[in-house]
């Protein structure tokens, strides 16, 4: 069956790439062996839209056309789907297959093995990778939420989406529509940058608190979409990375070493307790609240307070 249907796309995409005009669904049909077979005309429809679609997938443009007879033809032009000649040196093709490798998604793990598959075809070189055997460590980033692949696909298509999202503070999530810029990764956290209608100015949404579907919304986008660069700086700086001042922290000894690792200085206080003094920046307080019992804020008292209301909610829960 798998031989089959290669086959089949591979006959296909031979038509919709040799013609030089549009061929309809009855000229496929006559041209292509296995679709002749098809049992009937719907078991036919269907067929041919799924092998569409698995072309469309793998790479192939495919146009659909309308005469001036109001019939739909099909072709692959050959300019549209040529790559133009591949300059990449060995260093290059290591880092994009170090990238490709990134993904742990199904769905972009095919799309990075296809890309890598094209720009080999087309002459890029194919260097050794130093990652592959020699390495202890593994690039990956997880992606656990449901909400990514949505969010992904609504941010490259610029379509403006609704969800339920629940602040850390609320028990209960409100509906936001935004309109979805991109999506960044922080600290091993997923967050969206985008335009909250709702309350008219940019917001970063962390993907874990989206409650239930993303749904798609028509219309085009009302606000204005920065440079990626401004929406990274927007990402940090909401999640903490930008530092006005610092805090001082009780920490358990032999726990939250992602808060050692940031510490600007660390003090023993006996009893199986540590003083640290960290960075703070906005987003903090949500940080801390992630280590539980093991984290006690000392100062300062706006600090202290964001986490106390943080886990109050979260208790309510």
């Amino acid at each position: 069956m798998a031989i089959a249907k290669a086959e089949r796309l591979m006959n296909l995409a031979l038509c919709l790439l040799g013609t030089r005009r549009p061929l309809s669904k009855r000229e496929l049909r006559g041209s292509i062996e296995a679709y002749l077979e098809a049992g009937s005309d719907d078991a036919f429809n269907r067929m041919f839209e799924r092998d569409k679609d698995d072309l469309r997938e793998l790479g192939l443009v495919i146009e659909t056309v309308e005469n001036l007879d109001g019939d739909t033809g099909y072709l692959a032009r050959r300019d549209s789907n040529r790559l133009p000649p591949i300059t990449l040196d060995a260093e290059e093709a290591a880092a994009l297959g170090l990238a490709a490798k990134v993904w742990q998604q199904a769905r972009l793990a095919g799309a990075a093995s296809g890309a890598l598959q094209k720009l080999r075809a087309a002459g890029m070189p194919e260097a050794e990778d130093a990652y592959e055997v020699h390495s202890a460590l593994e690039p990956r980033i997880p992606v656990h939420e449901a909400a990514f692949e949505p969010l992904m696909l609504a941010c490259r298509d610029r379509r403006p989406v609704t969800f339920d999202y629940r602040k850390a503070n609320s028990a209960h999530p409100e509906q936001r529509q935004v309109e979805p810029w991109t999506l960044e990764c922080w600290r091993g956290h997923w967050y969206l940058a985008g335009w909250d209608r709702g309350r008219g100015a940019e917001r970063v949404f962390r993907l874990s608190r989206i409650a239930g579907k993303v749904r798609s919304r028509a219309g085009a986008f009302t606000a204005e979409v920065p440079d990626v660069v401004t929406v990274r700086e927007t990402v940090e700086s909401w999640a903490g990375e930008t530092a006005t001042r610092t805090a001082l922290i009780r920490l358990r000894a032999d726990s939250g070493y992602p808060l050692r690792a940031r510490a600007i200085s660390v003090r023993e206080l006996g009893d199986g307790w540590e003083e640290l003094e960290i960075p703070y920046g906005h987003g903090l307080d949500a940080w801390l609240v992630e280590f539980g019992p093991d984290v006690v804020v000392s100062e300062p008292a706006d600090l202290r307070a964001d986490v106390v209301d943080r886990l109050r909610a979260v208790a309510k829960d």
